[in-house]
């Protein structure tokens, strides 16, 4: 009788301890991060799928979920309203859309500058110049609008000389294709489908401003703070991800063929998007440029016209408004800084001690 007692006080326990077991893996902290198809982003989707991304999360002991959503400015306008714990976006909507409506963020991936992947297309001869007096299509108040600015000012002109008419990322190529639309400003992969249509040619690309149209993955802050263990998991998979695609080898091909297919075309489509996109492929590049000069020069130039165009908020006084911090020195206001870029987690990374 007692060693049936036994047996069955020893059942009731190792049944205890198998039903306890989801309840344990269920607290295991949970983080949800936007993201948007990009050349340069599209490897957090082969992060998740091939299993490189649970690797390093089971590494810390968190589980980590990207969500794709297919419209970009509602992913970082989800993310803002506290629907995300991270997003990807550019530095210009990290600083105007979080940053500029009061969430704490932080760049924890500076993982490339787009190097001729952002473009303005235009049906017939001309260059630059020939846009003034015209009509020009773009996502307004973007990187796009950003680099049309920038277009204009290498060639002398304003954005008083040309008329932006705002149009949804998804109808651009579209409207491209119609007579009525001579010039669209836009970014792979619509770029590379805009340049299919003939008589049409680009004028001006993001190689001509390198390093200032920044891909980034960004975080709340807040919760990098409480969960430095996230910053970690994401910076390591980032990496991993990174060699995992790189060369010509059988597993990198294969990598590459799956962002490729994600995006919508196909190798040698995918590749040539990556050739227009400067991967920080290591953490070291990516250190070298985050200590260097120009994230903060930039980061003023991009403020500077986001204030111009009211992007900083209805009372913000001037570009100043919202304080960046950067490895190599802070602007802005420093008593309400909103953006960081930090380079913690990409030296543990070249370190190895992730």
């Amino acid at each position: 009788m007692f060693k049936a007692c036994q047996r069955l006080l020893s059942c009731a326990l190792c049944l205890a301890a198998l039903l306890s077991q989801p309840a344990l893996a269920a607290t295991k902290p949970t983080f949800k991060i936007a993201w948007s198809i990009y050349a340069g982003w599209m490897p957090w989707d082969f992060a998740q799928q091939s299993g490189i991304l649970k690797k390093w999360a089971d590494k810390y002991g968190i589980n980590i979920q990207f969500v794709q959503v297919n419209d970009y400015i509602e992913s970082v306008n989800q993310y803002t309203a506290g629907g995300f714990d991270g997003c990807t976006m550019t530095n210009m909507d990290a600083l105007t859309l979080p940053a500029t409506g009061g969430v704490d963020s932080t760049a924890l991936i500076v993982g490339d500058y787009s190097n001729g992947n952002d473009g303005i297309m235009l049906k017939g001869a001309g260059d630059v110049k020939s846009l003034k007096g015209q009509s020009i299509n773009l996502v307004q108040l973007s990187v796009s609008e950003y680099l049309l600015a920038r277009a204009l000012e290498k060639s002398g002109m304003t954005e008083k000389d040309v008329t932006v008419v705002n149009t949804a990322d998804a109808d651009l190529v579209a409207a491209f294709g119609t007579p009525a639309v001579k010039s669209i400003v836009t970014w792979n992969p619509l770029l590379a489908e805009a340049k299919k249509q003939p008589d049409s040619h680009e004028i001006f690309s993001s190689a001509q401003i390198p390093g200032e149209i920044l891909d980034l993955l960004v975080v709340n802050s807040t919760t990098l703070k409480a969960h430095p263990e996230l910053g970690k998991a994401l910076t390591g998979a980032w990496y991993d991800t990174l060699n995992a695609m790189k060369g010509n080898g059988p597993e990198a091909l294969k990598a590459r063929s799956f962002m490729a297919q994600e995006s919508g075309t196909d190798l040698k489509g995918f590749d040539d998007q990556l050739a227009a996109t400067y991967l920080f492929s290591t953490p070291k590049q990516a250190l070298d440029f985050m200590k260097g000069p120009q994230i903060k020069t930039t980061m003023q130039s991009v403020a500077e016209f986001s204030f111009k165009h009211g992007l900083l908020g209805e009372g913000a006084p001037d570009a100043t408004t919202v304080g960046i911090t950067t490895p190599s020195g802070n602007w802005g206001n420093p008593s309400n800084q909103k953006l960081h870029f930090t380079d913690t987690f990409v030296k543990l990374a070249a370190a190895n001690k992730l």
